[in-house]
Order: structure tokens, then sequence, then C-alpha cells
């Protein structure tokens, strides 16, 4: 290539052509239950080195979520997150996070 030379970006059709974006509708429908409907289970992850307490599978709205997380890591001292139904907790907590749990109302498919 020579020096002065632009080199054309222009690849495939143009939206005059009839394109469109469509855009992906990824929502998922969540039937909203009762803390006592709930039957919840413990799965332990390392990530980078670090252990992680999972806990679900949640079926509340992402508001009733949050505000259960937020009680939960207030009353524990630790750092978590709500993702795809799971509640994640920093640190191999199981123990006190199922009382915590019980505490507002959910119970565990396996029995203590």
């Amino acid at each position: 290539m020579s020096r002065g030379t632009k080199l054309s970006l222009e690849l495939g059709a143009s939206w005059a052509e009839g394109w469109s974006l469509e855009e992906e509708n990824n929502s998922q429908t969540v039937a909203v239950l009762e803390p006592s409907a709930h039957r919840l289970v413990f799965q332990k992850e390392k990530r980078k080195g670090k252990v992680v307490t999972l806990v679900g599978p949640f079926s509340l709205g992402e508001e009733d979520a949050q505000k259960a997380l937020s009680t939960l890591k207030k009353s524990l001292a630790c750092g978590g997150a709500y993702k795809e139904g799971w509640m994640e907790f920093q640190g191999e907590i199981a123990p006190k996070v199922r009382e915590n749990l019980e505490k507002l109302g959910f119970k565990f498919k396996n029995p203590k």
C-alpha cells in the first residue's frame, strides 16, 4: 500500500437494502413463590482460589431477591451477589446462611 491511499472498511450490506436490527428478548419469566415454598440447595465452588457458597434456586422477583440478599450480607458480614436465581456468598459459610434463611422462612431440600 502506498502512502496517501485510504483503506476502505466497508463490508456487507447496507441498512437501505432491507436489513433491520433485531433485538433479542432473553427475559425469563420467573414464577414468584413464597419463601416457605422454596426448596433450596447449597453448592460450593472455587473461583480464583477462593471458596464461594452458592444457594438457590430462588423463585423471587429481582427486587425481593436483592432485598433478601442485602439483609443476609449485612447479618453475615460478607460480600455476595444475586445471579440467575442463585445467591453467591464469599467464603465457606453454608451453616450461617442456612440459619439466616430459615429465619426468613425459606426451606431446604436436605434436612440438617
